[in-house]
């Protein structure tokens, strides 16, 4: 279901070996898929990994991005009224690019045939991913393919930008600029964060979706959970304070707006959404995750930078009216548990009194560290996280904390990596 030539993932398969797909292509799957990869990365340091992470991003960028900053919300499958129609080839249309010579060690690497493999056409099918991971020698036959493939009429392209999913995205991008060392992958977190945080919110409240300029609709519990979400990861890799501040207002803006008072959890639509015959509660991790677990997972990081137990207190409500639920259905609840995790797993405070990019800020993200919060800064800021912490001998220096009890200062990468493990 990966797109060989152009990178990023459809929709999801329609058969049992995984070699068809429907081809349509989401922004929220390509959005949580790349940071799947980034981890998968970070654990391995496999190149194949990386390689389909940055591919994806590229996709994402060169398809899914406009000018404002905003991410449109997806591809249809179809061209010329056609399903695939514009990813699929046959031998003789790549040998028209590639000529014969080469065209016969694509085909077989990739799986072209002359009978085909998707109605009498070729889904283009790695079935050896070593050949992938080794990669270059098949990089300038998929640029020439990509090149003959950008003329074919394109898929229809949903252009209107939502709030929930762009905040998924947002979050790609920030951890993609960590994790990678990318300042491009950080630029467009940022503008995607302003154009969120000025195109799609009025003075009271978030709204849900913008298109040719307009925003409309009352934002619902997943808009504000995710764009806090990306926020807060953005926060972390460029250190702006005004990102985590924002997700802290929307976090607020939750529990004032969405919150049961009477049985506690996340309503899906806020106190001042239009009246409906039900106004219910969503816990379930489907496609995308839940407002409810992305909620949580906010409201537990929040309390890590403000020391806050609010936050917390929140959080583990929310969790524990869906507790019957996960344990019956756990795989219907993976942001749930992984929030869970989270909280079970005394998650770390990483304070880092330095510049942006020092090498303890690298050390940091170079393995899969999921259960931390991290602030850098120069130590004379109000977060409690950074506040009064100093550097030692002018040294760039680490804070590693748990429940704001830290350990000794450490201002060598190996010694940040023997305490933060």
């Amino acid at each position: 279901i990966y797109d060989q030539l152009g990178g990023g993932f459809h929709r999801y398969a329609v058969d049992a070996v995984w070699l068809v797909p429907h081809f349509e292509k989401m922004l929220y799957d390509n959005a949580q898929l790349i940071r799947i990869y980034l981890h998968l990365f970070q654990i391995t340091n496999d190149e194949f990994f990386k390689r389909i992470a940055v591919e994806t991003l590229g996709y994402v960028k060169r398809e899914m991005l406009n000018d404002s900053g905003g991410f449109y919300s997806s591809q249809d499958a179809d061209s010329d009224g056609e399903e695939g129609k514009f990813f699929v080839w046959t031998p003789e249309e790549v040998a028209e690019v590639l000529g014969k010579e080469d065209a016969a060690d694509f085909c077989r690497t990739y799986d072209v045939t002359t009978d085909g493999n998707f109605e009498g056409s070729n889904i283009l099918n790695l079935k050896n991913p070593s050949a992938y991971a080794d990669g270059s020698a098949f990089d300038a036959a998929r640029s020439k393919l990509f090149a003959a493939r950008e003329e074919r009429v394109k898929p229809f392209r949903d252009e209107k930008v939502l709030t929930a999913w762009n905040g998924l995205m947002l979050a790609a991008f920030a951890e993609a600029a960590a994790v990678l060392s990318n300042d491009e992958y950080l630029e467009i977190a940022k503008r995607n964060a302003d154009f969120l945080l000025t195109e799609l919110r009025e003075p009271d409240r978030l709204l849900r979706t913008w298109k040719d300029g307009r925003a409309k609709l009352n934002g619902y519990i997943e808009d504000y959970a995710n764009l806090a979400d990306g926020l807060i990861e953005l926060y972390q890799i460029s250190s702006i304070q005004r990102y985590l501040d924002e997700a802290k207002s929307l976090a607020d803006a939750m529990i004032t707006e969405f919150w049961d008072e009477e049985n506690g959890g996340f309503f899906f639509t806020s106190n001042d959404h239009e009246e409906l015959i039900v106004r219910n509660k969503d816990f379930f991790d489907n496609a995308t995750p839940s407002g409810n677990s992305v909620a949580a997972d906010v409201l537990l990081r929040l309390s890590k930078f403000y020391g806050e137990e609010k936050y917390e207190a929140f959080a583990l409500t929310a969790l524990s009216l869906a507790s019957a639920q996960i344990r019956r259905f756990p795989s219907g609840f993976g942001r749930a548990l992984a929030t869970l995790e989270f909280h079970l797993a005394d998650a770390k405070e990483v304070a880092i009194i330095a510049e942006r990019g020092s090498d303890l800020e690298r050390e940091v993200w170079s393995s899969y560290r999921p259960f931390k919060v991290v602030a850098v800064g120069t130590g004379n800021s109000t977060l409690p996280i950074l506040n009064d912490r100093q550097r030692v001998n002018g040294r760039p220096t680490a804070y590693v904390c748990e429940n704001f009890v830290c350990g000794r200062p450490v201002t060598s990468v190996e010694e940040l990596r023997e305490v933060i493990q």
